[in-house]
């Protein structure tokens, strides 16, 4: 199996994980407590394994072409935001579910989304190129956009749990360590060899933290279904959102086509296991808030595989040249 067909794949794999581990977790409750142990140790991994992934000491290259790097930061960073803030006017007046689905859409995805800019046509190099600043400016600017759109709840969600510690611990110290072992992999053949190898452990690692999750949290996850209901419509109404979103700014800029499927992947796909820790550091009541952050990324691995079937098509029509 290559690594594109695992990817390919994901979703299965993600979904059978899920759903084995609600059974599990169902038949032996008292199994909640032995897996819950287990799950800071594998975000840590799952993280670390992601950011070997993104080229972080490559930064100065993304600033090359100026003019896609202009637009798609303008989109993910000023426009998706406008975007989603409409959007959470249709949510349940449920702070929890509010804050999940803010966690999610407000930070774009800087792993997945290559695979798939590459699966469309789109330009790879583009791709790999955003995905370090995309890293850098979200974890700066979530806390900003959800004072913004919270007020004083954010100040109380940030006491509502260890969420500063989970950012340290689970965030910020693998974000060094991945920079670490890039700088040392410029320097020595072995270190490329590791991260070539670490290619292969965000979905299967992935995998497991979803089942994990489903073994010790499986009365949240239960009780959440009420809600997915909801939540589904507002994460389809996103896809569809930035689909038109990236196509616009793709023809209001004179993007290549190539550069336009890079573009629509950037603003359609989110880093929901980023902010995971974060919601899993909240206290009991806010559980939900992660049950929406693994829901988001299943909705979103289907509108993926939509969007590799409709772009072929869409882009060239959208973005023909008159």
């Amino acid at each position: 199996m290559t690594r594109i067909t695992l990817e390919r794949l994901q979703v299965w794999i993600y979904l059978v994980a899920i759903v084995t581990g609600l059974t599990l977790g169902t038949v032996m409750g008292d199994a909640a407590e032995v897996f819950e142990a287990a799950l800071w140790p594998l975000l840590g991994l799952l993280l670390f394994a992601t950011f070997t992934q993104v080229p972080l000491i490559h930064l100065r290259e993304a600033f090359r072409d100026r003019h896609f790097m202009g637009v798609a930061l303008a989109g993910n960073f000023v426009l998706i935001p406008l975007v989603v803030w409409g959007l959470i006017w249709f949510l349940p007046d449920d702070p929890a579910i509010r804050l999940g689905v803010l966690l999610v859409l407000l930070v774009p995805c800087t792993d997945w989304f290559i695979t798939f800019s590459h699966l469309a046509g789109g330009d790879t190099g583009r791709a790999i190129a955003i995905t370090p600043i995309n890293l850098l400016l979200q974890i700066a600017l979530l806390p900003v956009y959800l004072w913004l759109f919270m007020g004083q709840s954010f100040v109380e969600i940030l006491a509502a749990g260890p969420i500063v510690t989970a950012f340290v611990t689970l965030i910020l110290i693998p974000l060094v360590a991945a920079w670490g072992l890039e700088w040392w992999s410029m320097r020595h053949p072995t270190g490329a060899v590791v991260i070539d190898r670490l290619a292969w452990a965000p979905v299967p690692l992935l995998a497991i933290v979803v089942f994990v999750i489903a073994v010790s949290q499986v009365e949240s996850v239960l009780s959440a279904i009420p809600v997915l209901g909801p939540v589904t419509g507002i994460f389809v109404a996103y896809l569809a959102a930035a689909l038109l979103l990236g196509l616009a700014l793709s023809r209001l800029f004179d993007l290549p086509d190539r550069s336009a499927c890079v573009l629509i992947f950037a603003l359609g796909t989110r880093n929901s296991f980023v902010v995971l820790p974060l919601a899993l550091a909240l206290s009991s009541e806010w559980t939900v808030v992660a049950v929406v952050i693994v829901f988001q990324s299943l909705v979103e691995l289907f509108g993926v595989v939509a969007y590799l079937k409709v772009l072929p098509l869409v882009v060239p029509w959208a973005l023909a040249r008159r």
